[in-house]
């Protein structure tokens, strides 16, 4: 992690005993689960904000980065406003 916490507080959102947990990931995904060829490196949430080991993967750095910018993507997609404009009525539905 290079830089990767300074000023963000996502270290203290992590549940409590996180190096235990990221350790025994790690430990079971020693190859990365998204690419199968390069080493395991970081934690992944399978599902979002789950931390049972089930919803956790070890991965890669580039698999990581390439997969939370899409997720990050496709969730500020979801809150940006339409730049379409709507439909207009048909006149004489009015």
């Amino acid at each position: 992690m290079s830089g990767g916490w300074k000023g963000s507080n996502r270290k203290a959102r992590l549940p409590r005993g996180w190096d235990r947990i990221r350790k025994l990931v790690l430990v079971r995904d020693p190859t990365c689960q998204i690419c199968k060829t390069r080493p395991s490196t970081q934690v992944d949430h399978v599902r979002p904000k789950a931390d049972d080991h089930s919803h956790l993967q070890g991965v890669c750095y580039p698999c990581h980065k390439r997969k939370s910018s899409s997720e990050g993507g496709t969730a500020s997609a979801a809150t940006r406003p339409s730049r379409h404009r709507p439909p207009e009525q048909h006149p004489g539905m009015k």
